[in-house]
């Protein structure tokens, strides 16, 4: 019977495409759907995965880097105080108010101020050492590429920051902040551009580990010493996740964009399983001579559900192919856009689910499979 589904697909494939483009179309929309949203959501964390540290100290409870608040240098003691770190490096972050051109108006955005040391681990997988030394520069910026139409200036153009006059003196990628333009600076014109009544003091602390397999058992005795110093430690990975998370699910937006993903499921099963019932019907006459011949219903639901496997698994392949397409252009307009191995998987099991669904539902199509049909 296992043959009899494939040269059946192979001799009828007219009857079959709809189907398979309705499972194509469905994995295509999952799957860009999917990249788009961890892409988008995924940049919430741009500030820890685009660097280099192991443990990040914050205000205890903080959600998201936007949500810091100041704490107290008793943190950089803290940690200095455990053999196994190598590095304590301080991250100031505080929110912006930029005036450009006068036809842009104000932006707001959000000020990172970093160290320019060469082996500096803030935005390490950003910026060259080149491009970081420049930030020495009193008042010196460096901004996303994709962001320089929205601030409205080129490299070398100047414009006021809280205040203070700027020059944007270099330009990177990956550095696209959620809900905002990222501005990064030294930790000198960071302190320049602070206005507000914490002044002088940073955000957070990164920390470089000599063995990054300790990262855990550091975090814990650093998070016991914070309890009364007011602040909190994590690892790299679980601040990161924990950010993407509350973008995804505290703001609303994630969960419209799960609601999208179930309706895509839905529409597809069910466009999907109508084609499939019609290309089923259209050969109705062929499953009634095989059952007038001795083949049980058993064994041709098994040839139906064998063909929905192989209709499914051409909707893969090309709604995956698609997706690269897309997101490879989205990628080249700066557009956020991640495709993991694991979202792959789950994607291509939802749409294998769709068809084998269609399948099922094609099913109820075999009871007109009576051998009394070929006397008509």
């Amino acid at each position: 019977m296992v043959p009899l589904a494939r040269r059946t697909l192979l001799y009828e494939w007219r009857r079959f495409l709809p189907s398979a483009f309705a499972i194509a179309f469905s994995g295509l929309l999952l799957l860009v759907q999917a990249a788009f949203v961890f892409g988008i959501f995924g940049s919430a964390a741009v500030y820890v995965r685009k660097s280099g540290g192991d443990l990040w100290l914050g205000f205890p409870g903080t959600q998201t880097i936007e949500l810091g608040r100041p704490i107290s240098s008793q943190a950089r003691i803290a940690a200095l105080m455990q053999p196994q770190v190598e590095r304590v490096e301080p991250f100031n972050w505080l929110d912006g108010d930029w005036r450009g051109p006068a036809d842009k108006g104000s932006v707001s955005v959000f000020i990172s101020g970093i160290d320019t040391h060469a082996d500096a681990l803030m935005f390490a997988g950003a910026l060259d050492p080149g491009l970081r030394a420049r930030l020495d520069e009193p008042g010196g910026v460096i901004v996303d590429r994709a962001d320089l139409g929205k601030l409205g200036l080129a490299v070398g153009g100047q414009a006021v920051l809280n205040g203070h006059r700027v020059r944007i003196v270099g330009v990177a990628g990956g550095l696209r902040a959620l809900g905002g333009v990222n501005i990064l600076t030294s930790l000198e014109t960071a302190r320049r551009l602070d206005n507000g009544e914490h002044a002088g003091q940073v955000a957070y602390y990164v920390v470089k580990l000599r063995d990054p397999a300790q990262a855990e058992a550091v975090r814990t005795r650093l998070d016991q010493a914070g309890r009364g110093a007011r602040f909190q430690a994590w690892t790299s990975e679980e601040f990161a996740r924990r950010a993407v998370l509350y973008w995804m699910f505290e703001t609303g937006a994630g969960l419209g964009v799960l609601f999208l993903a179930i309706v895509v499921v839905l529409v597809g099963a069910v466009i999907t399983s109508q084609t499939l019932m019609g290309a089923v019907a259209g050969s109705i006459r062929e499953y009634a001579t095989l059952h007038a011949l001795g083949v049980g219903r058993r064994a041709l639901r098994r040839v139906v559900l064998e063909q929905a496997a192989w209709v499914g698994a051409f909707g893969i392949v090309v709604g995956g192919l698609g997706t690269v397409l897309v997101v490879a252009l989205a990628q080249r307009r700066d557009v956020p856009a991640q495709l993991t191995p694991m979202l792959v998987l789950i994607c291509a099991t939802l749409v294998m689910g769709i068809a084998l669904a269609s399948g099922l539902a094609a099913l109820r199509t075999l009871r007109n499979a009576d051998p009394a049909q070929l006397l008509r």
